[in-house]
């Protein structure tokens, strides 16, 4: 009898042992699932989490976009800060003659951003359809009529009221204004601007290089102000260089890097005396895409009822072409301007 009640026992036990670890590793296999599950899940958003103007994955990828107007004249180079912007439009400020930056960024914090220079009206448009808020030492009359009654939020340096802006020692006035991200932000804020991005963004792939040859890209603006790019395949970038110089950031001492060039071809017209012109940015027109060594044709395209429009860049099927990851610049020129790939 009692060997019966042992062996029963022991069964019991046995059974209750092999349930729990039965239970063990289902639990064990689900847990796993769950993980892996998770993972698979967290890809999926991180992959998402990039800036709407350059495609860069980074913590900020939400922020909304600054545009700091930046000089372009020889005295002020190399500039501060240009190699960690997400997108940089380039323009002329007089027909034929002196250009100007705007330099977008999302992603980064340089130190040290400058020299800065004044705003123009038409360069509003082109900021309110990316959601932007515009810095700049300064503008024109027509500029400053329009930033000043509030068509759109701008940070103006003339002005100066939460100290964004700063003059740097060492080099000429009036090239010697400068500014930051920090500092920029910070007076965004007691603005009481919103600081999380609107803009839809554009579409992005990834690198395919599509020739095994190193060209350049050569846009006639005037002298000094020429610009070329010298395409590299081995990074699939194109390199600045500025009337036959390399355009160098003075931060990092890092040459420019673009990974698409987008050549706009837009009507420009003096409206005052020698000194300002305006270009036509709402409408449509012609434009190339030079990226991954190769020119897409397309139209660029702006709404002429609201300057908030994305400014869209089509192919022939009227598709967005999706840039290349990576920064990208905004070249505008006249409609019959020179330019050349070889």
């Amino acid at each position: 009898m009692f060997d019966i009640k042992n062996k029963r026992i022991i069964i019991l036990i046995l059974v209750v042992l092999a349930l729990g670890l039965i239970f063990i590793w289902s639990q064990s296999n689900r847990t796993i699932y769950i993980e892996n599950q998770s993972a698979d899940i967290i890809d999926k958003i991180d992959n998402t989490k990039v800036s709407p103007l350059s495609g860069w994955s980074c913590v900020d990828y939400n922020r909304r976009p600054l545009a700091i107007v930046l000089a372009n004249d020889p005295v002020t180079r190399p500039l501060s800060g240009l190699s960690e912007a997400d997108l940089v439009f380039e323009m002329p400020v007089i027909t034929g003659s002196i250009t100007r930056l705007i330099a977008v960024y999302v992603c980064n914090y340089p130190k040290e951003i400058g020299s800065l220079r004044s705003a123009r009206h038409d360069f509003i448009p082109l900021i309110q359809g990316i959601d932007g808020i515009l810095a700049h030492w300064g503008g024109s009359h027509f500029a400053l009529d329009k930033l000043n009654n509030g068509i759109m939020d701008n940070i103006d340096a003339m002005i100066n009221r939460y100290s964004a802006f700063y003059r740097k020692s060492g080099m000429p006035w009036p090239h010697n204004g400068f500014t930051s991200i920090e500092k920029l932000l910070k007076s965004a804020e007691k603005f009481g601007y919103y600081l999380e991005n609107r803009f839809e963004g554009y579409s992005f792939q990834s690198d395919d290089p599509k020739i095994k040859e190193d060209k350049v890209l050569r846009i006639n603006y005037s002298r000094p102000y020429n610009v070329s790019y010298q395409y590299d395949m081995e990074t699939n970038s194109y390199l600045r260089y500025r009337n036959n110089s390399k355009e160098i950031d003075k931060v990092n001492n890092q040459q420019i890097k673009a990974k698409n060039i987008v050549i706009m071809r837009v009507f420009s017209k003096q409206i005052e005396g020698p000194d300002y012109n305006d270009l036509d940015f709402e409408g449509t027109g012609d434009c190339q895409i030079y990226q991954n060594g190769t020119v897409v044709s397309c139209i660029w395209q702006k709404s002429e009822k609201d300057p908030y429009s994305k400014l869209k860049f089509l192919d022939d099927n009227n598709k967005e072409v999706p840039f290349v990851v990576g920064q990208t610049w905004i070249e505008i020129v006249e409609p019959h301007q020179k330019i050349t790939w070889e």
